[in-house]
């Protein structure tokens, strides 16, 4: 008697979930039908969140030159005396820097081969010699010599002036 109650109830469980599935159609049903919703209301209402796009007006680019502002070049003020060279006038721009002399001394024959007439300065509170690659009396020359050298194979150039 307990086998066939058992039997009987699992029948009876195995009916109960086999009827209460719901099919693959209902649900392609109800989603075409919500497609069909939202089409419809599209149709019916702009929509509210489209960005609105103003018209780009093409114009004329004008060409402008770009001059240096000689005023706001950087200038290092150093004391410091001339090791090798004529001299140096008020603003110098510089190509090198090194502790050793033989180094500085390195560049300088190599820009002299170059045609520049470099120098050598030494400034003694950082135990450093510059290399000097033109000098000049006026800061507006200075910087226009810079950036020729920044703009060759002297990219980190800079300007010296003696205190």
């Amino acid at each position: 008697m307990k086998k066939y109650m058992v039997l009987c109830a699992g029948l009876c469980a195995a009916m109960l979930f086999t009827s209460c599935k719901s099919s693959e159609s209902a649900y392609k049903k109800a989603y075409e039908k919500a497609q069909a919703q939202e089409a419809a209301n599209a149709q019916k209402e702009p929509a509210a969140d489209a960005p609105v796009v103003t018209p780009l007006e093409t114009k004329t680019a004008t060409q402008t030159t770009v001059v240096d502002n000689v005023d706001n070049a950087t200038v290092r003020t150093e004391d410091f005396t001339v090791v090798s060279g004529k001299g140096v006038q008020a603003f110098s721009v510089v190509v090198g820097s090194f502790s050793l002399k033989a180094n500085a001394e390195g560049l300088q024959n190599t820009l002299n081969n170059a045609g520049y007439e470099a120098q050598i300065v030494y400034n003694a509170g950082r135990n450093m010699y510059r290399v000097v690659a033109s000098t000049f009396a006026d800061k507006a020359s200075a910087v226009q010599s810079r950036n020729q050298f920044r703009a060759g194979n002297y990219p980190d150039a800079w300007l010296l002036f003696k205190k």
